[in-house]
């Protein structure tokens, strides 16, 4: 398994430009990216060990940050 962060611009760089004018005129697009990232961010740390944490815990984690990119992405294609 990867534990290569899954940030939002390698895995949408073509919405790069995109992600941008969003986060900046809608509030809960913003807010989205952010839940995100802080998301991503304890993704990592779990899968790297830097911060354990229990199979069913990373797993559910992992399960969040797929919903959220869903939503994202499902902006984005607005």
């Amino acid at each position: 398994m990867s534990h290569t962060p899954h940030e939002l611009a390698e895995d949408f760089p073509a919405d790069a430009e995109r992600i941008s004018q969003l986060k900046q005129s809608n509030a809960h697009f913003a807010r989205l990216v952010e839940e995100y990232h802080d998301l991503n961010r304890t993704v990592h740390r779990a899968e790297t060990q830097v911060e354990p944490t229990s199979d069913a815990h990373e797993s559910e984690l992992r399960r969040r940050r797929v919903v959220l990119k869903d939503e994202i992405r499902r902006m984005l294609d607005a």
